[in-house]
């Protein structure tokens, strides 16, 4: 159960055997959040690292389609659970459970008891990173998460319009001002390349979350273009990335997970060393 108003929350602890826990997270949905989450676990995945992808976005759990996965997970022993893999991740996600339409109509209380089983009941074992798949905005989820788990830090995603900046950084002010390093913003859907002439095209303006990464002194991960090939791999349970990095449609998302892991490395290592020790 959440802390009632006024009552202290227990102390976040660490996940045994799980090195750097990331979350990814926007300030409005439709800006490519899960489809950034998922290619960069695999693309961290493809570079040798273990990994594991929580899909926490309980309303709208689309990671098993996305990776192609349509099972339920097995509850082991003490009623541990037992995740799923595909392409070399560890999954979990609401959607194993409540597969097809039936929508989740869930409460604060119930949210944050689901968001403490993936976490500490689901068998993880040794991962370098874990990826946490967030809903949009600011609400229940993103606080339980934050309250359960020391978080390494976070990814805020955006379109590099000006509605979606405008949720981005809440996003970002959120994570600040629960103590969660940023680990940096991503502009995603930046330009759009015209098959035809090759001319790019900004649909949705362009520059605008690096011009907001450096207005909120955090850094900019990189540019994500607007490429129909991303959006249909992602719907076929392929991701792009699985294609290797010489594909011209990956090469950008390789690019972002290799700054992801600079930037992790980067933040544990200025991290007090009381908190290295607790972790």
């Amino acid at each position: 159960m959440p802390p009632r108003p006024g009552q202290q929350p227990p102390a976040p602890q660490p996940l045994p055997g799980v090195d750097a826990i990331i979350a990814v997270g926007s300030g409005k949905g439709g800006v490519g959040k899960t489809t950034l989450a998922v290619n960069l676990a695999l693309v961290l995945s493809q570079l040798g690292h273990k990994v594991g992808l929580l899909d926490a976005d309980i309303y709208g759990p689309n990671v098993p389609l996305m990776l192609g996965i349509n099972a339920q997970p097995k509850v082991l022993g003490d009623n541990r659970i037992e995740p799923l893999e595909a392409h070399g991740l560890k999954v979990i996600s609401v959607g194993f459970l409540n597969p097809g339409d039936k929508p989740l109509i869930w409460r604060g209380p119930m949210l944050h008891s689901i968001i403490k089983q993936f976490l500490g009941s689901v068998v993880w074992g040794e991962l370098e990173y874990l990826i946490v798949d967030l809903p949009p905005g600011t609400g229940d989820v993103a606080l339980s998460l934050i309250q359960t788990v020391p978080l390494t830090g976070a990814i805020v995603v955006s379109t590099p319009s000006d509605v979606s900046l405008q949720d981005a950084r809440k996003a970002i002010e959120m994570f600040r001002q629960m103590k969660v390093d940023i680990v940096g913003m991503v502009e995603n859907m930046s330009f759009f390349t015209c098959p035809h002439c090759n001319h790019e095209i900004d649909i949705f303006s362009r520059g605008g979350a690096e011009k907001t990464a450096a207005q909120f002194d955090v850094s900019f991960l990189g540019n994500i273009e607007l490429d129909p090939e991303i959006r249909k791999a992602g719907d076929s349970g392929k991701p792009t990335v699985l294609n290797g990095e010489n594909s011209a449609h990956a090469k950008s998302l390789f690019a972002l997970a290799r700054r992801v892991a600079e930037r992790v490395h980067e933040i544990k290592a200025s991290a007090p060393a009381s908190v290295i020790q607790v972790q």
